[in-house]
């Protein structure tokens, strides 16, 4: 039976029903066109917002020795950082191998707590490409005592301790030969060794010990010769307890920031790199450790 035309085609108010509704979706397709681009932009302005609020300071993780290095870098910290536009994370180490493998392997962005000689040997020894950018401040190294109050009453035969590493026990060596205690071969400089040692007038029975234990040494040695870090960790005041201390005039070993190469002229380092040589930086040095630690600038 044949369908009447009437029932198959759509009547008036459907027609106009989905004219609308057409209409309207062809309206909201419109829109949201036009609002894409919009949100897009701005997802990506809250996105460069988001990073540049995260970014404003910039991140800097740093390790370092607890003194002087972890005051000085406080210092910094709580006082200069910020108005700098820097962020600052302090990671504290007791040995001087860590922070150059952690600063190697990239879990630091820079370090503090060692001398150019050193840097150098450990490059050469570890196969790390680590470089200075910056030279801070010296820590005079200095012979220490619990038993006498004067290198004159140093006896014949005395125990004398220095560091273990080539850099600081060449240092160490010179330190003594500085005060008369012995002599070195000729033009051997800082390099020395004990095999260097051409007189020894008070025959010292020279021991090399870990310069991290240098401080509990002092109950078993007549002397002891103390890198100023370990010293002042250890309760010491170089200016007041050594019986002698290194010259900072010519002296090459110099604390340095270290970051890995390549990273030499990232912003954030080079802006801690002149935090740390900033005149605030040196009178704090100068103010807190009163000949102890000196600046290197």
């Amino acid at each position: 039976m044949k369908t009447p035309a009437s029932n198959t085609r759509p009547s008036g108010s459907r027609v106009r029903t989905l004219s609308f509704l057409a209409a309207f979706m062809i309206l909201i397709f419109a829109l949201s066109a036009c609002a894409t681009p919009a949100a897009t932009e701005q997802t990506a302005a809250t996105d460069a917002a988001g990073t540049k609020a995260a970014g404003d300071l910039i991140h800097i993780v740093i390790g370092v020795s607890p003194v002087p290095h972890g005051d000085i870098i406080n210092f910094v910290k709580e006082n200069l950082a910020p108005a700098a536009g820097l962020d600052i994370e302090v990671v504290e180490f007791t040995d001087y191998v860590q922070p150059n493998l952690a600063l190697a392997d990239g879990t630091l962005d820079a370090n503090f707590f060692q001398h150019q000689p050193y840097l150098t040997d450990f490059n050469a020894e570890h196969k790390t490409d680590l470089v200075s950018i910056a030279a801070v401040h010296i820590e005079p190294l200095g012979i220490y005592s619990n038993k006498i109050t004067s290198l004159d009453e140093i006896e014949d035969g005395a125990v004398a301790a220095i560091p273990n590493d080539s850099t600081n026990g060449g240092r160490a060596l010179n330190l003594l030969a500085a005060s008369g205690l012995i002599t070195l071969k000729e033009g051997i400089g800082y390099a020395a060794t004990v095999n260097d040692i051409t007189a020894n007038p008070k025959n010292l029975d020279i021991i090399e010990l870990e310069a991290a234990q240098l401080v509990r040494s002092l109950e078993d040695t007549t002397i002891s010769v103390i890198n100023g870090n370990y010293a002042l960790e250890g309760g010491l005041v170089p200016g007041e307890d050594a019986l002698a201390l290194e010259s900072g005039e010519n002296n090459p070993y110099a604390n340095i920031l270290v970051v890995k190469s390549g990273r030499e002229n990232d912003e954030g380092l080079k802006i801690l790199a002149g935090l740390l040589t900033s005149p605030e930086v040196k009178q704090f040095i100068e103010e807190k450790y009163n000949g102890s630690v000196i600046p290197a600038y």
